[in-house]
């Protein structure tokens, strides 16, 4: 029996911040790139009853809009489109103040990335354990 060989891989979840002064976020993506097999993707999900429940008065339009950014980006459009896929990586997860930011970035091994994309998901975003 031939094991499939693992590769390491970085991630870090899309955090909501809908009113950066009360530091309350929720997980609503997540990014994650794997060097040895040429892999960036996205997955992305926004709770919308979640995140009203932060933030009554959250503009649900503008996060989606950011969420979908990140994807994009990922895919290869938009202003980093010309980036290889590390600093396209690097420049979705760098810190920022805006309403979606990225978490920490975290390591694991995976041979197969965007499987472990969607599981990661399922546990960190959507909550299905």
């Amino acid at each position: 029996m031939t094991v499939p060989q693992r590769h390491v891989f970085e991630y870090a979840t899309l955090q909501v911040v809908p009113r950066v002064e009360r530091g309350e976020r929720m997980n609503a993506g997540l990014l994650l790139y794997c060097k040895a097999l040429d892999y960036l993707g996205a997955r992305v999900h926004l709770d919308v009853d979640r995140l009203l429940a932060l933030d009554p008065s959250a503009d649900t339009a503008a996060v989606l809009r950011g969420l979908e950014a990140a994807t994009h980006t990922c895919a290869g459009e938009g202003p980093a489109a010309g980036e290889d896929l590390l600093r396209r990586f690097r420049w979705l997860t760098a810190p920022r103040s805006t309403v979606v930011q990225p978490g920490p970035v975290h390591t694991g091994l995976t041979s197969d990335p965007g499987a472990e994309a969607d599981r990661l998901m399922a546990v960190l975003v959507l909550r299905v354990q």
